[in-house]
């Protein structure tokens, strides 16, 4: 079965809630969506992972195991995702893995991206040929390493007739703008999830805020709003790129400070999330005029957000990626089977627009089973 046109891809991302997994087949270049797995990450691996991304104090020892650690995390889902579908690790060509970030810093003299997840354990412990580490290359031929699932959105999501834009809200934003001339660019635009996540966590012990229902009791406060907005970040030019080591509790607790944590915690759950409309709408607004908007990524099932985000886009629609044939929740597991494909046929991927990288270049490593 050597000539199937299976593939998986796989990724952690910065919500660090688990693995998705997804079981993809081409049609050409053009992928569908056979089966997809969830495999939640075990409490204290998620902790463990956490304390990574503060980048302080780091064991190198600790490092290597948490390494190989998420690298059996990620070939477990791999492997319960084909028992489920009874297919055969023979009939999947290549494992596209992004890994679980760690620490990415995109700027300074050597900039650096630090993806976990050891590719090595993957192909051993499946027995599949496993592509990993895209975003390094792309850094070494001069761009951000990130967003890389922009190649995707492109791919399957341009409209020779609409005016696009694709947003993916995981833990951090990043729009894809997909004008019907074809000219895209694609950056992150700040805070997705993340800081909603944290708030919930520290306040009422749960991992997110169901379709916003607590940032729904909450009323914004433009005063904080105004202060987080004042982020440098938000103003820079793209291409541009960021993650937890800048979006961060450190980050909010430092803004709340300002105003004593005078600020009832619903109402700061409500202005973080009028934080990540703001963001989104405002870079948009930037870049592009869409006349189609389509959402994914764990946001897509916030339904305050959804809602914040038509009225911030004077009322135009906006739909999630179903609309146009990819569910809103793998959409970067597609993006990563795909990836791997390009990798594997030899296949360079222009990403010079999106991360601002000096050349389209062949990403990933081959790590062969």
């Amino acid at each position: 079965m050597a000539d199937s046109n299976y593939f998986i891809g796989l990724i952690s991302g910065t919500s660090v809630d688990g693995v998705d997994c997804a079981l993809v087949q081409f049609d050409g270049n053009l992928p569908s969506l056979i089966a997809t797995h969830f495999s939640a990450t075990d409490s204290l691996l998620r902790k463990k992972i956490l304390h990574l991304c503060e980048g302080k104090q780091i064991d190198l020892g600790q490092y290597g195991q948490i390494d190989v650690e998420i690298g059996h995390a990620f070939a477990n889902a791999v492997n319960e995702l084909l028992e489920q579908v009874s297919i055969d690790t023979g009939a999947i060509r290549a494992i596209g893995s992004h890994g679980q970030t760690v620490y990415h810093q995109p700027t300074g003299k050597f900039p650096f991206t630090l993806q976990l997840g050891d590719p090595n354990t993957i192909a051993q412990l499946t027995g599949i040929t496993t592509i990993a580490d895209f975003r390094r290359r792309d850094m070494a031929a001069g761009g951000e390493g990130a967003p890389l699932a922009p190649l995707l959105h492109k791919n399957c999501f341009h409209s020779s007739t609409a005016d696009r834009v694709v947003i993916n809200i995981g833990g951090i934003s990043n729009i894809t703008v997909l004008p019907k001339d074809g000219h895209c660019v694609a950056f992150d635009t700040g805070p997705g999830n993340v800081l909603m996540d944290f708030w919930i966590a520290k306040n009422r012990q749960q991992t997110f805020d169901n379709n916003g229902d607590w940032a729904r009791t909450g009323n914004t406060s433009q005063e904080l709003l105004t202060t987080l907005l004042e982020e440098p970040y938000f103003s820079l030019p793209h291409p541009k790129s960021t993650g937890r080591e800048l979006f961060n509790a450190g980050w909010l607790e430092s803004k709340l400070q300002q105003f004593n944590n005078d600020i009832a915690d619903a109402d700061v759950q409500a202005t973080l999330l009028e934080l990540t409309v703001n963001s989104i709408v405002t870079a948009v607004q930037r870049v592009a005029s869409p006349t189609e908007i389509y959402i994914c990524g764990g946001g897509a099932h916030n339904a305050v957000l959804m809602e914040r985000l038509e009225q911030g886009f004077d009322g135009r629609s906006v739909e999630t990626t179903s609309a146009v044939g990819v569910d809103p929740d793998w959409v970067e597991a597609v993006a990563f089977a795909w990836m791997a494909k390009q990798t594997l046929e030899g296949q360079v991927v222009d990403t010079t627009a999106f991360t601002g990288a000096a050349e389209a270049t062949i990403l990933g490593g081959i790590y062969q089973a």
